[in-house]
């Protein structure tokens, strides 16, 4: 089996470096305009199935390549993701991404009857949340008779945080912007609401030494969900984890230096925030995924509960690996023909949940699943 990723960034070298550790994987196409990042990847990853292509990912020159893979990948800015899925289905390769932003989301969507009829299989939004979150919140609701709530809370932290933000990037400024701006769709009264960004403070407990934590509304992580599971459940939300006082001190920090954020240019922001947040190495990334419901006549809620560290034996941040290997997994499924729909799906629809899980565990995630009364 061969796999194209696109893009070279910190997640891609992420899907890269769990692709080539597989052994029905011969090889992978990492396609980047940019050669000084290419060079990065191939010294990390230093295997013979690697294989580093410079180019524009939405050059249709790369066609005939894309044909001859099982699968494609884009770890790529999400603004690519439709055109990328074009071109996914003319050279009739199956197709997942990263993702994060509802409106391209919605965007490919309409190709569906495309897919279906070039006889391949398209999964957005494949990372950690929308992604992982998704497949888990699927799963949860798969364990009840009927389901009422579903909340999902991430959070991407640095393990030692340091004021005055509480925060540094584990993953693109652009992609953290996309969070705080855009609406954010959820369920409420089982009916689909927009609610606006950085609303909905709660605060929450994880085990030492986080222990109370913050969470609010933020785009993207929700992704389908609330369409998929509209008249069928309730309440459905996602938020996203920080420590206390991140969220103020960030709306503080942007109104004091900028004003009225939100009308800034996006690529001259997200240098901005580059600049003053910076970039975390030592990472952690908490997920807690409730669903609540009724199983024989008993109110029952499911947990799941991951808390994830970089890895320093291989150099993979926490985010690295929570949102790289779950786009692997879902990109090995579709090429190994163990997805059996067709066209442009959303995760919790595609995806077995258990065999998820258990590609999960198999990766050494300590994901724990519980289940008790009320």
């Amino acid at each position: 089996m061969e796999i194209a990723v696109f893009g070279s960034g910190l997640m891609a070298q992420a899907v890269a470096f769990d692709l080539i550790r597989q052994k029905d994987v011969e090889k992978v196409y990492i396609i980047d305009v940019d050669k000084g990042r290419l060079r990065t990847v191939k010294n990390f990853l230093s295997s013979p199935k690697l294989v580093t292509i410079q180019a524009d990912a939405r050059d249709r020159k790369l066609l005939p390549l894309i044909g001859r893979c099982a699968v494609a990948v884009s770890c790529v800015p999400y603004n690519f993701n439709f055109r990328l899925t074009k071109l996914a289905i003319a050279a009739r390769t199956n197709f997942c991404d990263l993702g994060g932003n509802n409106t391209v989301v919605r965007r490919q969507f309409t190709l569906n009857k495309e897919a279906e009829v070039a006889g391949i299989t398209v999964v957005p939004d494949c990372g950690l949340a929308p992604g992982m979150t998704n497949i888990l919140a699927a799963d949860g609701v798969n364990r009840l008779d009927r389901t009422e709530e579903i909340h999902i809370r991430v959070g991407g932290l640095p393990v030692k945080p340091k004021p005055p933000l509480f925060y540094k990037l584990v993953f693109s400024a652009q992609g953290l912007l996309n969070e705080y701006a855009e609406p954010c769709l959820i369920l409420e009264g089982g009916k689909i609401k927009k609610v606006p960004a950085l609303t909905g403070s709660e605060m929450l407990r994880f085990p030492e030494p986080f222990n109370t934590l913050e969470a609010f509304h933020t785009s993207g992580g929700s992704s389908t969900l609330p369409e998929t599971f509209k008249g069928k459940v309730k309440t459905l939300d996602y938020k996203t984890i920080r420590y206390p006082g991140h969220r103020l001190m960030f709306l503080l920090l942007l109104k004091t230096a900028i004003g009225n954020w939100r009308r800034v240019p996006r690529a001259q922001l997200a240098c901005a925030l580059e600049r003053t947040l910076g970039f975390e190495t030592e990472d952690v990334v908490l997920l807690r995924v409730e669903v609540k419901g009724i199983k024989s006549g008993e109110k029952r809620t499911i947990r799941y509960q991951l808390i994830d560290y970089r890895d320093k034996k291989t150099g993979l941040t926490a985010m690295m690996r929570t949102t790289g290997f779950s786009a692997a997994i879902v990109a090995l499924m579709l090429g190994r023909g163990q997805v059996l729909k067709q066209g442009v799906l959303p995760g919790e629809k595609a995806i077995p949940s258990r065999r998820f899980i258990s590609e999960l565990r198999h990766r050494g995630f300590d994901l724990r699943i519980t289940s008790r009364a009320g």
